[in-house]
């Protein structure tokens, strides 16, 4: 996942990376030729002719100034091997932890520091899984996969010294192998689906242990922000009365119990940059994002010169190297004709995940579709060993696996299974569950992702998205005559007799599994009669549509609003104007939230308290912005924060008296509730210890005011640019600070935050954008932070950086040619 190693693999991670900074003791000490041509010896090979062993016919790749390859080919099993090569010298570390983070062969790398994510991961069984997709493949399929394998060893191979982090780990790099590139993929199913099914969770917690008025209050569907393509905003479900809750006289609730961050951490966050306070703060709670991302299409009908445009920025955990290699591809198919696609690849497998055909363009965002269950397994009574299923009995299934830990002794892992998926955990109740998750079905990674390449044109892109193997994805569409469409990509499981929302028992067979839906029966929305579409991982569709993709959690609609206002808001739209929708950073959902703290801050409230006084001339010019040098904004959107964290604890202090750390964070449409109540402010509701609704609301504030100002810090100094100050890490800074300097992307304070198009946090955030129109790929822009690199001395480690954090376009296509490499059959 795009996120930061556990303590333990940060600790690994450092005692390792201190050998990476010898390099920097021999330069100090005198010795910079040495360090330099260390380094120097593993960047990639960008020019001349070199031999590559398997290859039918040469072929040609050109990099422009920013390092974006343009890979010429003869057939596509060339184009594969040559793919292969470029990623394995530009990016192999990246592609490896990829790999061993799904396989859970962390700690076979890095020592015991991986040896507890490798433990749970393993419940998975990823690497067997993986082996059962390629062998499941058509000749076709695994020709590609086994030609990318082959490319990437050989370019492996071909560096003049192993890539710097396997010096600093003292260790080889592993060959790659064919079901590496599926265990790519599931690396990015842990990433974007509820692996555990924490939503389930919560919502069983909350149907078990609140009254069920509560629990519907909580757990609402959706909000009056909702802003799906098709059907209306949910409303939300009524006040529950003091007959089902009332907090007169009840104890004061307490927060979460969060783990607080041991000092180590904190001072290797403060030595990489960040602000002591906002530190600990942000190890303690980080702020959460859903991950995903917005993408938009506007049609024909809707542009200025008639054709289609599509949008997108994929949301993730933000590091170095970034998500994405760049690339362009050229080959020729079985028919002879020439095939082209630009956009991004994903380090490790062979193809394009999101860009343009010339006849068909496209863009993900996560769905949060119901893609994992939570099954009451009842046990076989005087049976330990065995379960109940609609057949009867059954036995656990049990698989040893083995966790290989570098220096130390191995981890023995025996994973339970079920029918459903394995035993993963007990309830409050200690109730056994099983995990059903569509990763664990080899469907759900299939190989024919690369059908998308050749798409003709949207009804074709759509019928192929329907039969993919990936984590389900919202799919925006468009072709060459100015057409649009969505639907979801990847497999979906038709369930009957239950929706998925809630932990259910399977035993007796009246709810169960019946396979995938039918490609022809999935979800779509085509050429809808506003001439736009829009997703940002909220709900998309509504009714049977809704029923079939289902719901894990699915983010506020106030992203997703604000951005088709934004569109229907274009008339003859441009390239141009999508990038102005991308940057947008107005605080139109804390808008009522600013209105309710200026409220409270009368003449009376603000008299003889100093802070108060001067955060309300801060509010006043506010700016309405999530822009660097407002101090407004962040006491706004810290306000709402500290008063949905009180509200919560309030509410579900039933569940926290059996599970201490639940937030309420798990149950996404949490401002239904939390604005109800602070706006009708129900006496029965109102958390202890306060005399009244204004007391306990100014109190929240008054807390938030003390935090800005710890340590004599003046309040006019604590902008947003403050807290949203980026801290954009290689692995080896994550774990050695010191080396953040050489290998970490420059920090920079940026606008933007959650609930606006613009989504940007310290280390999360757009991880590209884009804007293309198939067959006009010229006319296209596209962002990302980092470079194409991993290498430190390369040019093109940092070099999109700026114009990413900057927002300033650069051109979708490769630009001219800088150096060309010929890469040619052995015996040529």
């Amino acid at each position: 996942m795009a996120t930061s190693p556990s303590p333990a693999v940060r600790a690994t991670l450092r005692a390792r990376a201190r050998r990476l900074a010898l390099f920097g003791l021999l330069v100090a000490v005198g010795s910079p030729l040495l360090a330099w041509l260390g380094l120097r010896a593993s960047l990639p090979r960008l020019a001349g002719e070199h031999a590559l062993p398997g290859l039918g016919a040469p072929v040609t790749v050109e990099r422009d100034a920013l390092g974006v390859p343009t890979l010429r080919a003869a057939n596509r099993v060339d184009l594969a091997r040559a793919t292969g090569y470029v990623h394995a010298q530009e990016r192999f570390f990246q592609m490896d932890l990829a790999r061993r983070r799904a396989a859970g062969e962390l700690a076979e790398l890095l020592g015991p520091g991986g040896a507890t994510v490798d433990v749970e991961t393993r419940l998975h069984r990823f690497r067997t899984r993986a082996r059962r997709v390629i062998e499941a493949a058509t000749a076709e399929q695994r020709a590609v996969v086994e030609a990318y394998a082959a490319g990437v060893n050989a370019g492996l191979a071909d560096l003049g010294a192993r890539p710097p982090e396997y010096f600093a780990l003292r260790q080889e790099p592993a060959p790659w192998r064919p079901e590496d590139t599926v265990l790519v993929t599931y690396s990015m199913f842990l990433q974007l689906n509820d692996e555990r099914a924490r939503t389930d969770d919560a919502r069983g917690l909350a149907r078990d242990l609140l009254p069920p008025a509560l629990g519907a209050f909580l757990d609402a569907p959706g909000t009056e922000w909702d802003a799906p393509v098709e059907g209306d905003a949910f409303s939300t479900p009524p006040l529950p009365g003091p007959e089902v809750l009332d907090l007169r006289g009840a104890a004061p609730a307490k927060a979460a119990r969060l783990a607080s961050p041991d000092s180590e951490r904190v001072a290797r966050a403060v030595e990489a940059g960040l602000d002591p306070v906002l530190a600990e703060a942000w190890l303690r709670r980080p702020e959460p994002s859903t991950t995903g991302s917005n993408n938009w299409a506007v049609a024909g009908t809707a542009t200025r010169d008639g054709r289609a445009i599509v949008a997108d920025d994929m949301h993730l955990g933000l590091m170095v190297p970034n998500t994405w290699y760049r690339a362009a591809f050229e080959w020729k198919d079985a028919a002879g004709a020439t095939r082209t696609i630009s956009g991004v690849t994903l380090a490790g497998v062979p193809g394009v995940v999101v860009g343009s055909n010339g006849r068909v363009a496209w863009g993900f965002t996560n769905s949060y579709g119901d893609w994992s269950d939570l099954v009451e397994l009842e046990p076989v009574p005087g049976d330990p060993q065995a379960y109940l299923t609609p057949e009867g009995p059954r036995r656990f299934e049990v698989h040893r696996e083995i966790v290989r830990v570098k220096g130390a002794e191995d981890r023995v892992v025996d994973v339970r299974e079920t029918i459903w998926g394995p035993v993963v955990d007990k309830d409050h109740a200690g109730r056994e569950r099983a995990l059903f998750w569509i990763a664990h079905h080899p469907e759900a990674a299939n190989l024919r992702f690369a059908e998308l390449e050749v798409a003709d044109d949207l009804d074709q892109a759509l019928a192929v998205a329907a039969t993919v193997g990936v984590p389900p994805q919202n799919f925006v569409c468009a072709d060459s005559t100015g057409r649009i469409g969505w639907t979801i990509l990847g497999r979906i499981p038709r369930r009957v007799g239950f929706d998925g929302r809630l932990p259910v028992s399977l035993a007796d067979g009246t709810r169960r599994y019946d396979g995938w839906l039918d490609p022809a029966d999935y979800p779509r929305v085509v050429d809808p009669p506003s001439g736009r579409l829009w997703t940002a991982n909220a709900r998309v569709v509504s009714g049977e549509k809704l029923a079939k993709v289902g719901d894990s959690g699915y983010d506020l609609g106030a992203r997703a609003g604000q951005i088709r206002d934004g569109l229907l808001a274009i008339d003859r739209a441009t390239e141009r104007d999508m990038l102005i929708v991308h940057l947008d950073d107005r605080a139109l959902f804390l808008q009522r939230w600013h209105g309710l703290l200026t409220g409270l801050l009368t003449a009376e409230a603000v008299k003889d308290r100093p802070l108060r006084t001067q955060a309300r001339g801060l509010l006043a010019d506010w700016g309405a912005r999530a822009a660097i040098d407002s101090v407004g904004y962040r006491l706004v959107r810290g306000f709402r924060l500290e008063v949905e964290e009180r509200v919560y604890a309030a509410l579900t202090a039933a569940i926290r008296a059996k599970r201490p750390d639940f937030s309420g964070l798990e149950l996404h449409q949490r401002e239904a509730a939390l604005w109800r109540v602070v706006s009708e402010r129900p006496a029965h509701l109102l958390p202890a210890p306060h005399a009244s609704w204004e007391a306990f609301l100014l109190d929240a504030f008054d807390k938030l005011l003390g935090d800005l100002t710890k340590g004599e810090r003046p309040l006019a100094a604590a902008t947003w640019g403050v807290r949203n100050t980026s801290l954009i890490q290689h692995p080896l800074a994550r774990a050695v600070p010191a080396l953040s300097r050489f290998v970490d992307m420059p920090r920079r304070a940026l606008p933007g935050d959650n609930n606006m198009p613009r989504v940007q946090g310290i280390a999360f955030g757009a991880s590209q954008r884009l804007a293309v129109s198939p067959g006009r790929e010229r006319d296209g822009y596209f962002h990302m932070p980092g470079g194409q690199s991993g290498h430190p001395l390369s040019p093109h480690y940092a070099d999109h950086h700026a114009a990413w954090a900057d927002g300033t376009p650069t051109p979708f296509l490769p630009g001219a040619t800088i150096h060309t490499l010929r890469l040619r059959p052995p015996d040529r």
